[in-house]
């Protein structure tokens, strides 16, 4: 695993991966270079349902798992 690091862009197709007590989300990040990451959030995904759209811009900080996706530990909705 490599170490933590901090990714800005807009979010595009947000899915519920699994419906629980903390669901699991996944989506899509696109910076300005078009440069796209699959994330993945459990720890306050309720909230970021709530307050993420398609399309709003934001800045994610967490790391990446075993299978290349960035697993998000905190987010700010710019």
């Amino acid at each position: 695993m490599e170490g933590k690091w901090c990714l800005q862009g807009k979010v595009e197709k947000i899915k519920v991966l699994k419906l629980e007590e903390m669901p699991l989300v996944r989506f899509t990040l696109t910076d300005e270079r078009e440069t796209r990451e699959n994330c993945l959030i459990k720890n306050h995904s309720l909230n970021f349902l709530f307050q993420v759209t398609e399309g709003k811009s934001i800045v994610i900080y967490g790391k990446r798992n075993n299978h290349n996706q960035f697993v998000v530990h905190k987010y700010h909705v710019n």
